[in-house]
């Protein structure tokens, strides 16, 4: 469906003014001045609603169903994909005053929050009742539970716990036609039919708008030892990581692995010491848990003169107090830092099974010099679960047919080695060459079919995926 054009921003602002009570509408004026978060164009659309409950949001999506006009939900901006991305005529519905956290249920250890809770402020509010979330992320301090269900988002426990989809046991959304969807349910055992709420886990707001969510907590371990390794690939790394998890004292937190060129010239910019660390050699930044920080610390010591002649480490550095720790993972969770000299770099998040990381990077490196021998990529991310961020080292945006040959480059064997074109970024509309490139047909049939029955007008998000 397409936007509607014969509405101005500021005419739609006028007509969406007193739909409820608890609907909130800033239009163009109360925009120009807010920053839009990842994407310049988030705030294109130029009129945005902010709910204050449920109920407001179904009367917004109601009217704007009736008057076909085009939904495009936002929770924190930080979404890389254009996900958010917004056009004149249509309305930003924003989670930003659904921000509460409604019930704690410590002994069960589970929660509801709103949708527009951030993702920080929730572990913050868990942590007196010994808890937190069993899901962690770089942007934990913008991005929102609501944000983060709508794109499975994945992090730094997905190895352990796994992604979104695994954290949630129940939530509410407003369906395309105004009516509010509830299935606030507590429990993990439930086998009563297809299990819709999956729907919109992952759904990137195509099906509907998130309001509410229950989530599983776990127990905090507050006792951390940390340790950046130096490794010669992949197959070094998991074997270090292995190790960890076997060991019955400590619990592994993170395992995050940053390949040469990212380590060496992040560490160069913030002047971070990199004595410890061989030549040519990646870095595994990782931390584990334990019933008290000497014990964790020495776990660590100890499998460390384990590993070091067996796997072949390369050079290794234990964190000696918290902020030496932050410091070490400042330098995996700072990730952009090189788009001061590379603006517009091309992104890219895959994944592949772990045991394929060695065979895929080598053979990424060799794909991107057949295209241009000048280029290179900065490869980390969550090696644990074979969740790989890569970065072209090249002043962006590329030429349309240049880009197309980098996606396919970094896209080439994924799916048949049993991994994603995207692991936790979404899809949104710049990853669209990828969707329609590396999805099964039958899949991409069948996620327009869904759309089209449930979404029947196509109000939400139209133009992303599944490109209806």
């Amino acid at each position: 469906m397409p936007a509607a054009p014969h509405l101005s921003p500021t005419d739609l602002a006028e007509r969406l003014s007193g739909i409820h009570p608890e609907l909130a509408i800033l239009g163009p004026s109360e925009l120009a001045g807010r920053h839009p978060g990842e994407h310049p164009d988030n705030f294109a659309g130029g009129v945005m609603a902010q709910p204050g409950s449920s109920e407001a949001a179904a009367a917004l999506v109601r009217w704007c169903a009736e008057n076909n006009v085009a939904i495009v939900p936002q929770g924190g901006l930080t979404g890389l994909v254009g996900g958010n991305v917004s056009h004149a005529g249509e309305v930003i519905l924003s989670s930003s005053r659904l921000n509460r956290i409604l019930v704690v249920h410590a002994d069960e250890m589970t929660v509801e929050v709103e949708a527009g809770v951030a993702l920080e402020a929730l572990q913050q509010a868990v942590a007196p009742h010994g808890l937190t979330t069993g899901i962690d992320l770089g942007s934990r301090g913008t991005a929102t539970i609501g944000g983060m269900v709508s794109t499975n988002a994945g992090g730094i426990l997905a190895f352990r716990n796994g992604v979104m989809r695994h954290q949630v046991l129940g939530l509410e959304a407003i369906l395309p036609w105004g009516e509010i969807y509830s299935d606030m349910t507590r429990v993990v055992k439930v086998s009563a039919g297809p299990d819709l709420k999956h729907l919109f886990i992952g759904g990137e707001g195509a099906f509907g708008f998130v309001t509410r969510v229950v989530l599983k907590l776990e127990p905090i371990r507050p006792h951390r030892a940390t340790a950046f390794i130096g490794v010669s690939d992949a197959t070094a790394a998991l074997s270090v990581i292995r190790h960890f998890r076997s060991q019955p004292t400590v619990t592994l937190e993170g395992a995050e692995m940053m390949w040469p060129r990212y380590i060496r010239d992040h560490a160069k910019l913030k002047s971070f010491d990199l004595s410890w660390l061989e030549d040519d050699a990646a870095a595994l930044l990782i931390e584990v848990s334990g019933e008290t920080v000497e014990q964790a610390t020495g776990v660590l010591e100890e499998g460390l003169e384990t590993l070091w002649e067996a796997v072949g480490l390369k050079g290794g550095v234990i964190a000696q107090s918290l902020d030496q720790a932050r410091k070490f993972w400042d330098i995996r969770e700072d990730s952009g830092f090189y788009y001061a000299d590379i603006p517009d770099a091309p992104s890219f998040d895959i994944s592949v099974p772990p045991t394929g990381l060695d065979t895929y990077v080598a053979g990424l490196h060799a794909r991107l010099r057949a295209i241009d021998p000048t280029y290179d990529a900065y490869v980390y991310g969550h090696i644990a679960d074979g969740n790989l961020h890569l970065t072209l080292i090249k002043r962006g945006p590329l030429p349309k047919a240049e880009l197309l040959a980098v996606e396919d480059a970094i896209y080439s064997g994924v799916q048949e080695a049993g991994g994603s074109f995207s692991a936790e970024h979404g899809v949104g509309f710049e990853k669209r060459h990828g969707y329609e490139s590396n999805v099964s047909r039958q899949k991409q049939a069948l996620a327009r079919t869904i759309k089209q029955a449930i979404d029947q007008k196509g109000i939400f998000n139209p133009g992303k995926v599944p490109f209806a």
